[in-house]
């Protein structure tokens, strides 16, 4: 199932007219999706930037095209990997670094993206990206399949992972099996399948994101719909790089940046203040 599939499942469960995720799953994944619904749906791209969590299963020895378990297999090799040279691979894969993505990935270049021009037997350069692994842990060796566990940033391939590791220790390598464990605030323990649908409860906007909060005097909240700048000052924000603002009941209001000592509007919610709806 494609994420847009597991929306489109949410969206109509639910009888709503918006829906949206912030965060694609790879159709063999399972696991986290936090899906956006009604005027939440403004909030997509900031879950987008959230840190992720993964529990993977990579083989050694046999390399495919795409880097996972759907692909050609373009590789193989016997596996003779010791657990402490796998440890020691793993290790060496912490902390912030450099990835070079997938061919087979939705990313655009030369406006096309990466996987059309997989599919079409292309083979172009692709420039490195800066991610972080906050956490990488081997849960589990039993050659040649191998276990992880991964707390990453935003924008970091697995399957690269799983592929690299596998180069690291002379054997290759390719993802089998992938499962999201956290994505931003929400975890695998608060996900709901999707057959028991009318057992979820909607998250309030305003505790859908780790972004800090800043409360708003009610005599402010007019000009913040209109588009007024406030001084960051006024708020108290501006020490923070984006802050969502909420009124006094704790209903957000807007999502804001500070800019040359004003506040700046990514994404405001008359809405919620209106109909007091939407969710995520």
């Amino acid at each position: 199932m494609s994420s847009a599939t597991a929306v489109e499942h949410v969206r109509r469960g639910l009888g709503i007219e918006r829906a949206g995720h912030g965060g694609t799953l790879d159709p063999i994944a399972t696991g986290v999706l936090a899906i956006c619904v009604g005027a939440g749906t403004k909030l997509a791209q900031f879950l987008l930037a959230d840190n992720k969590a993964y529990e993977a299963e990579g083989v050694l020895g046999v390399q495919t095209d795409t880097l996972d378990r759907t692909g050609r297999v373009v590789d193989e090799r016997s596996v003779d990997v010791t657990r402490e040279a796998l440890l020691a691979a793993v290790a060496s894969h912490r902390g912030e670094q450099t990835q070079i993505p997938p061919m087979y990935s939705a990313i655009k270049q030369g406006g096309v993206r990466l996987y059309h021009r997989a599919r079409a037997g292309e083979e172009v350069v692709r420039a490195p990206r800066a991610i972080r692994i906050d956490h990488l842990e081997l849960l589990a060796f039993e050659p040649p399949r191998f276990r992880i566990a991964i707390a990453c940033s935003k924008g970091t391939y697995i399957r690269s992972l799983v592929a690299d590791i596998g180069n690291a220790v002379a054997a290759g390598a390719h993802l089998a099996e992938l499962r999201r464990t956290r994505s931003g605030r929400f975890t695998i323990d608060q996900a709901v399948p999707l057959d028991r649908l009318t057992q979820a409860t909607l998250i309030p906007p305003a505790q859908a994101t780790d972004l800090p909060a800043v409360t708003v005097p009610q005599a402010l909240i007019a000009q913040i719909f209109n588009g007024v700048q406030l001084p960051v000052a006024t708020l108290g924000a501006d020490h923070l790089e984006r802050f969502q603002l909420l009124d006094e009941a704790g209903q957000l209001l807007a999502v804001a940046h500070p800019q040359d000592g004003r506040t700046v509007y990514d994404r405001v919610f008359p809405e919620l203040a209106t109909t007091g709806r939407g969710g995520s």
